[in-house]
C-alpha cells in the first residue's frame, strides 16, 4: 500500500468488508477526525465503548503497522486539511479582486464542462424514473451538501408527495427517521469529499431494508456508491476553503427539470394550490406594501369596500 494513500481514503476503500465494530471507529473518526486525531487507541475505545485491542486491529486492518502509525498518518491529514487556507494563498495570493472572480467561475464551468462529460445518461434516467415512482423519497445531505438536499426537498415537494428531508445530528437520530423505510421507497444520498459516514450508513441501512439507493458524488472512488444502484457523479473540487458545489447542484436541478417535464400536471396542480395558499392567507407577494406618495397602500387581494 503507497504512503500517498492518506488514512481516509483507506477507510473509504475498507468501509464495506469493515465488522461492525471497525464500521463505529472508521465513522467517528471521519465525523470527528479533529478530536480522534488526540486520542490514544484507550482512550478511543473507551469514547466508543470498545476494547483497546479492536482499535489496535482496525489500524492494522487499514495496513498500518500499529496505532501509532496510524495515529500519525491522521495527524498528517489533518495538518494538510488545516492547511488549505495556506495553499489558497499562494494561488491567489497576488491576484486581484477581479482576477479571482474569472478563475473561479472559470474553474466551476470546467467542472460542469467535465460533468457533462461523464454523467451516465442511462443512470440520469433510471435516477428520474425510481424517484417518480417510489412510494417515499428520503433524501439525505449533510454539512456543506445540505443546501443540496434542501434545495432538492423544496422542489420534489412540487413535483410529488411524500419527500422526507432527514435533518440529523447522529446516526441513532437518521435510523429513527427512516425506521419504515422499505422496497417501495427510495434514498437520495449527496456526499462529496470529505465524506460523511452518517450518509453512508444510511444509505447502508436503506440497502439492507431493500430500499432504493441513489448518489450524487464526485466520483467512482467514492464510498458512497457502495450501496447504490444508481450513480449520478459530478465533479467538485477543492478550490478554495469551501467545496465547489456547483455542477452537483445544475444535476439536481437537472434532475427537477427532467421530472416537472414528465409530470406536467401534478406540478401545475401544485402551484395552483400554492397560489390560492398565498392568495387566502395574503402572503408572499400580496403582503407587500407599495407607497404612493407618503401613504402607505396594502396590496391585498381583497379590499374592503366602503
Amino acid at each position: 500500500m503507497e504512503k500517498s494513500y492518506d488514512v481516509i481514503s483507506r477507510i473509504n476503500e475498507k468501509y464495506s468488508s469493515m465488522s461492525k465494530s471497525h464500521k463505529a471507529i472508521a465513522g467517528y473518526i471521519s465525523d470527528h477526525y479533529d478530536q480522534a486525531v488526540f486520542m490514544t487507541a484507550a482512550k478511543l475505545g473507551e469514547t466508543l465503548g470498545i476494547s483497546e485491542s479492536t482499535v489496535v486491529r482496525f489500524a492494522s486492518g487499514l495496513g498500518y503497522e500499529g496505532y501509532p502509525e496510524f495515529q500519525k498518518s491522521l495527524e498528517e491529514w489533518v495538518k494538510n486539511q488545516l492547511n488549505s487556507v495556506q495553499k489558497i494563498g499562494a494561488k491567489y495570493g497576488h491576484s486581484t479582486q477581479s482576477e479571482i472572480l474569472t478563475s473561479v467561475l472559470n474553474a466551476d464551468i470546467e467542472k460542469i464542462q467535465d460533468t457533462i462529460h461523464n454523467m451516465d445518461p442511462q443512470a440520469f434516467e433510471l435516477a428520474v424514473n425510481t424517484i417518480l415512482e417510489a412510494k417515499n423519497v428520503y433524501i439525505i445531505g449533510l454539512r456543506s451538501c445540505a443546501p443540496l438536499a434542501e434545495f432538492l426537498h423544496f422542489y420534489l415537494n412540487m413535483i410529488r408527495g411524500n419527500v422526507k428531508l432527514l435533518n440529523t445530528t447522529s446516526v441513532s437520530e437518521t435510523f429513527e427517521q427512516m425506521i419504515r423505510i422499505d422496497n417501495k421507497d427510495v434514498i437520495i444520498g449527496i456526499s462529496f469529499p470529505r465524506y460523511s459516514m452518517r450518509t453512508l450508513k444510511a444509505m447502508e441501512f436503506a440497502n439492507d431494508r431493500n430500499a432504493k439507493v441513489i448518489t450524487i458524488t464526485d466520483s467512482v472512488h467514492s464510498p458512497m456508491n457502495l450501496y447504490s444502484s444508481c450513480n449520478l457523479l459530478a465533479r467538485s473540487d477543492m478550490v478554495s476553503i469551501v467545496d465547489s458545489l456547483v455542477a452537483p447542484l445544475s444535476v439536481i436541478n437537472a434532475l427537477v427539470v427532467a421530472m416537472c417535464l414528465k409530470r406536467p400536471q401534478e406540478v401545475k396542480h401544485s402551484l395552483e394550490m400554492l397560489e390560492d395558499t398565498w392568495n387566502n392567507y395574503q402572503v408572499y407577494l400580496n403582503d407587500e406594501i407599495n407607497f404612493i406618495g407618503e401613504e402607505p397602500i396594502l396590496n391585498y387581494s381583497l379590499k374592503r369596500e366602503g
